[in-house]
């Protein structure tokens, strides 16, 4: 199973990450898209979105017609969703058009700590 985790991470530490993997020549253990704060995070992953997610899991390459189908949602709206995806990078584009999100699993990762 192919899994992404999303999560909480400076930019920082994404680089520390990037920069052992290149020193080690080892790949990174899992996919990871990072976003800077928790708010962030759920400003891009709203629910709409992230029921777009959840369908789009494991499904392959699907054009943005058939993703409003699965969804029961307008084309315009999912539109909006797929293009607010794509610009955060959870979302690829298909080769031969359409849309793929090339995971079967999501975990989300972020520590909520005291302020």
């Amino acid at each position: 199973m192919k899994t992404v985790i999303l999560d909480v991470r400076t930019p920082s530490e994404s680089m520390d990450d990037f920069l052992d993997s290149w020193k080690t020549g080892k790949p990174q253990k899992a996919a990871r898209i990072s976003f800077a704060t928790p708010e962030l995070l759920w400003q891009v992953l709203t629910a709409k979105r992230w029921q777009l997610l959840k369908a789009l899991c494991g499904a392959g390459p699907v054009s943005i017609r058939e993703a409003a189908r699965r969804v029961h949602r307008d084309v315009k709206a999912v539109h909006g969703d797929v293009t607010a995806l794509l610009n955060a990078g959870v979302l690829d584009r298909a080769e031969g058009g359409g849309i793929v999100f090339p995971f079967d699993a999501v975990k989300v990762e972020f520590l909520l700590k005291a302020a």
